[in-house]
């Protein structure tokens, strides 16, 4: 059973938050100040923060770009996850992916199941890695982000969680990109 290990050391992480949307602002980014708030509290570092149209080279390069950046390890967006024309974000997160996390939309899906029953069908919420980075897309309603954050990733982002965790696989996402 999942459960937090006192005897081992919190290792904070540090977080970039990407708002993926045409008329949101800094000033009124709902579910980007939901994610920072929980990464502080959490004890991580908010590494960066951006917003960014829903435009999908323009997402992709954003995350791309902090990929790049070795003070980035861990990148939540957030918006951009539905069906409509507009929501392009999960194709641009796959544009950048090495590989694909498929279980964290499984239980992303699972969460918002016991939230929101069957609207949950509608959320193409993804997470995977790139350069020895994790990202993971989020829709865009700080309802949804609370959901992820609390029921997902507190956990799968603190060196303590057992009996596995993101974290302690960090160090080796970029293995194959070393030389030996």
């Amino acid at each position: 059973m999942s459960r937090i290990d006192e005897t081992r050391e919190f290792i904070p992480v540090r977080i970039a938050v990407l708002t993926v949307s045409d008329t949101r602002s800094l000033e009124d980014d709902r579910s980007g100040d939901t994610l920072v708030g929980r990464i502080e509290a959490a004890g991580h570092v908010l590494a960066a923060r951006a917003i960014v149209t829903d435009d999908r080279a323009d997402i992709a390069a954003q995350l791309r770009a902090w990929c790049e950046d070795p003070e980035v390890d861990v990148i939540l967006s957030t918006g951009g996850t539905g069906l409509t024309g507009r929501d392009v974000t999960v194709e641009a997160h796959r544009d950048v992916y090495e590989k694909e996390i498929e279980a964290f939309g499984t239980v992303f899906t699972h969460v918002s199941l016991a939230k929101i029953g069957t609207s949950a069908v509608q959320s193409r919420a993804c997470g995977g890695v790139a350069n020895g980075t994790f990202l993971f897309a989020l829709p865009g309603s700080p309802g949804a982000c609370k959901d992820a954050w609390d029921e997902i990733l507190v956990l799968q982002l603190d060196y303590r969680h057992r009996p596995c965790n993101f974290i302690e696989i960090l160090p080796r996402l970029d293995e194959h990109l070393r030389r030996k």
